[in-house]
């Protein structure tokens, strides 16, 4: 890059070596966290699948009239794919829903710690945010690709897809771009290889048809669909596909403002509005997409936190301040859909 002066900037001499050490503090910040606390999980370090799974059975057990934990489904290795649901524990029925999900890209760690963040402050912060589950509920899938994370935890940090292998040298699929709306149009790749394998059908997947399964089963009470990823600093909309908008993007809008704006003021962190296509790339078959055309959820958004680390991989110091002020713009977001609908 020199010899053609291209500009560039080194973030990591030697990535290996800065992806061992990272693997060694986040393994010693989570034995320190099991030996220290009563619960499965800190903020403090990146827990494994089982560690979460845990963590969602302890808070049933001890929040029993406003917590529901329920296996949704399996991943293709044959591990429990676990939803929470939390309630304000009235006992009534057919609330609006709020659905949030992360980690359908594996080696995005600090999104599964978002969706955590969130459970802790929705149950074990009740009573400060209780007028989010007065005419709401949430469900929340923290892990939706639990083969691929274990795998970026075990073998390859940076892995991305799932694990179902496509061919004798391949493995994983693009979980958000196997979603049957406008299915491999663009955005998408047809080798098996590629981290944006858009897969040998729609919904090839067990994931994300268990993704799908649960949106459709929500649809008429989904109000607020929230799929958490990084990174970029940004709250994205439909449409992937296409740099059209849909006919209500300006509802979408408000409330992605509303969370862009209460980061803003509490932290100074910018992050960008807009539609996928418009303001990040072209990218069909996503979850958001899904939720908001074939699910019905009127309001549907993609965060992507930000960089930590060299980008993938904050560390272990990080993982706090990022998840506190992702549930600032959470919580704005929420409370935002709480007053409009």
């Amino acid at each position: 890059m020199q010899k053609y002066n291209i500009n560039f900037e080194v973030v990591s001499e030697d990535m290996g070596a800065t992806l061992r050490q990272e693997q060694a503090e986040n393994q010693n910040q989570r034995l320190m966290n099991l030996r220290s606390t009563a619960r499965s999980i800190s903020f403090k370090a990146f827990h494994r699948h089982e560690e979460i799974n845990a963590y969602l059975d302890e808070l049933a057990a001890a929040y029993p009239s406003r917590v529901t934990v329920e296996v949704a489904g399996k991943s293709y290795e044959n591990r429990d794919i676990k939803t929470i649901t939390v309630t304000n524990g009235d006992g009534k029925t057919g609330k609006n829903v709020i659905f949030v999900d992360a980690g359908i890209h594996a080696r995005e760690w600090i999104a599964h710690a978002g969706a955590l963040y969130v459970i802790h402050q929705l149950v074990e912060n009740f009573a400060a945010n209780s007028a989010l589950l007065k005419d709401f509920d949430w469900v929340i899938l923290p892990v939706v690709n639990p083969d691929g994370y274990e795998f970026s935890h075990t073998t390859t940090r940076l892995w991305r897809k799932t694990r179902k292998p496509v061919s004798s040298s391949c493995y994983g699929t693009d979980a958000n771009r196997n979603f049957d709306f406008h299915w491999g149009e663009v955005g998408a790749s047809s080798y098996s290889c590629s981290d944006t394998y858009k897969g040998d059908s729609a919904f090839s997947e067990p994931e994300t048809q268990l993704v799908r399964d649960l949106l459709l089963e929500l649809s008429g009470r989904g109000t607020f669909y929230l799929t958490l990823h990084s990174y970029g600093n940004y709250l994205l909309y439909p449409w992937g596909y296409t740099s059209d908008l849909p006919s209500t993007w300006r509802d979408i809008d408000e409330v992605a403002q509303a969370g862009a704006a209460a980061i803003k003021s509490s932290t100074g962190t910018k992050y960008t509005v807009g539609s996928s296509t418009n303001v990040l790339y072209a990218a069909a078959g996503g979850s958001d997409d899904y939720a908001f055309a074939k699910a019905n959820f009127p309001i549907s958004i993609t965060m992507e936190l930000p960089a930590g680390g060299t980008g993938f991989n904050p560390t272990t110091s990080q993982i706090e301040g990022m998840v506190t002020e992702t549930w600032v713009g959470i919580r704005a977001m929420a409370q935002k859909v709480v007053d409009k609908y």
